[in-house]
């Protein structure tokens, strides 16, 4: 499986991966995900938003046990953020059966559409509608650096733009859902662990910064006499990271658009997207506004003109504390495992699914700690042994 999901979207110059949603590389990997079911037998459906499902049993007779992730990536994105936890569900669904497992709930895998949010500016697209965190207006006001909206790439893709939206029944069919996925950091390397536990999501953001100032030629006119908004930018950015570092938080700026976007011309504007993620939320409003404040500030020494616009949050996710003990529990009796609760700073489709259903979430050691960059990387016996605590889950929750 992994053999044949890893060409798919990988660019020939970083040897990352550019699988964003809806495009035809997306449909390669939806391809993929459906052949995996028929080659199982599994009832596949792709539901009003996009997401695909893989079933054993009637998720009519509800309190299904659903594991899986998403195969989308961010721009040149690693191979294992996501395609992971879809790979190692199929193959904990083969580990079952190989043991002679008789499931007493039904099982479903899942492929999330668009959690990395690469295309259209907003992550677990797939996710949110589903839940009623995201309405059909919002969504169909999307639109991707192309001008493309979300509606429109839909549509290409054969999908009905028009059909999405909540999905309470099909939530309400779900008892439980466990994501596997490949740790974003070091904890798991450093302990010597090969599986984590986590405990809960930092609560995370992103925010728009709009700096406004005055194009004009960059050879003829005096230092004194600009209005640059990339001077008023730099500064926010090493502000930023101040702030982080006195809150023991994160704060990035990573993405930035400049108008006119000539090598000769000072800039009219400089749009800066900030990422910003903390422990608690106390601490990332202090981050935020701490950025804000020094922004302003810079802003006004350079007469520029500033706007910040929220883009998105969510606020801390705590998993399902029951689903995470009972997770422990199977894996420390019948693995003999003793497994560590961690905390991330990353977010996933299971902690916009912890508000509806119980979720809950496992990690497979990173050795390298990096992730969404081509060198994210994890060893083949750890991710065995990420498969065999999936199936072992599984086994625990579905087959009583």
């Amino acid at each position: 499986m992994w053999r044949d999901l890893l060409p798919i979207g990988r660019h020939p110059a970083s040897h990352g991966y550019r699988r964003f949603a809806w495009s035809g590389v997306d449909g390669d990997c939806r391809a993929w995900f459906e052949e995996q079911a028929a080659a199982r037998g599994l009832r596949y459906e792709a539901d009003r938003n996009g997401n695909q499902w893989a079933w054993l049993g009637d998720p009519a007779v509800g309190d299904a046990v659903v594991t899986g992730s998403h195969l989308d990536s961010v721009p040149d994105g690693g191979a294992f953020d996501g395609p992971l936890g879809v790979v190692s569900a199929f193959a904990a669904l083969d580990e079952l059966r190989g043991r002679g497992a008789r499931f007493t709930r039904p099982l479903g895998i899942v492929n999330f559409g668009d959690e990395e949010g690469a295309r259209f500016g907003l992550a677990c697209v797939g996710s949110r509608l589903t839940a009623g965190q995201l309405t059909r207006d919002q969504a169909h006001r999307l639109t991707d650096g192309e001008g493309v909206t979300l509606p429109r790439a839909m549509e290409a893709a054969g999908y009905d733009p028009d059909a999405i939206g909540p999905d309470p029944e099909r939530l309400a069919r779900i008892g439980a859902f466990v994501e596997l996925h490949v740790e974003q950091g070091r904890a798991l390397d450093l302990s010597g662990d090969r599986v984590g536990i986590a405990s809960a999501i930092w609560p995370h953001g992103r925010w728009r910064f709009d700096f406004r100032g005055e194009a004009n030629h960059a050879g003829t006119t005096r230092l004194t006499d600009r209005r640059d908004p990339m001077l008023s930018y730099a500064e926010t950015v090493l502000a930023a990271r101040r702030e982080a570092e006195l809150a023991g938080a994160v704060a990035t700026f990573g993405k930035i658009a400049v108008e006119p976007n000539g090598v000769n011309a000072i800039p009219s504007l400089v749009r800066g997207w900030l990422d910003s993620r903390a422990a608690d939320q106390d601490s990332l409003d202090a981050v935020v506004a701490g950025i804000e404040k020094a922004a302003g500030e810079y802003a006004a020494a350079h007469g520029v003109d500033l706007a910040v616009v929220r883009e998105s949050f969510t606020p801390v996710v705590e998993f399902d504390h029951a689903l995470r003990d009972e997770l422990a529990r199977i894996l420390g009796r019948d693995a003999g495992l003793t497994v560590p609760v961690l905390g991330t700073g990353a977010g996933h489709d299971a902690g916009i699914l912890s508000g509806s259903i119980p979720t809950a979430m496992l990690f497979v050691r990173n050795p390298t700690g990096v992730s969404h960059s081509p060198v994210e990387s994890a060893t083949e016996d750890d991710c065995v042994a990420g498969v065999l605590a999936l199936a072992d889950v599984l086994e625990g929750l579905a087959c009583r």
